[in-house]
């Protein structure tokens, strides 16, 4: 094996090592990053029920099943003061991006009695369309 093929191997191999050492420190840091879910889903719930899809009032949402990216907006205007609700406003307040990311995440993955229409992913439609 020549001396050139032998550093190009060194390379790749340390380059792989490299990768793969950022891959577990980022899903680490991430891992202690995330927001404890334990600890902000019982004030939704305490209005939005459990999983969010059972409100205590007829006028409060369902979040269970809608859209995250509608629930992260929401709670973001909540959180600025661009949507207007006293009591939101208050319980949005304190979260980061990452508690709202995660909650929204959380609710749109609950069963709920909404329906979000979803477009089924290229190659999974008829004809494999």
């Amino acid at each position: 094996m020549s001396l050139h093929h032998k550093i190009s191997l060194y390379t790749a191999s340390l380059a792989l090592a490299l990768t793969s050492l950022s891959a577990v420190a980022a899903e680490e840091h991430a891992a202690a990053a995330a927001p404890a879910l334990d600890q902000l889903l019982p004030v939704c719930q305490s209005c939005h029920g459990e999983h969010g899809a059972k409100p205590i009032l007829p006028e409060y949402p369902v979040l269970a099943g809608q859209y995250a990216n509608y629930i992260e907006h929401a709670l973001k205007d909540y959180r600025s003061g661009a949507r207007k609700n006293a009591v939101m406003k208050a319980q949005a307040a304190n979260l980061t991006d990452a508690d709202i990311a995660a909650l929204s995440q959380y609710f749109a993955h609950q069963q709920g009695p909404i329906y979000t229409f979803s477009l089924p992913k290229p190659g999974t439609g008829p004809n494999g369309k």
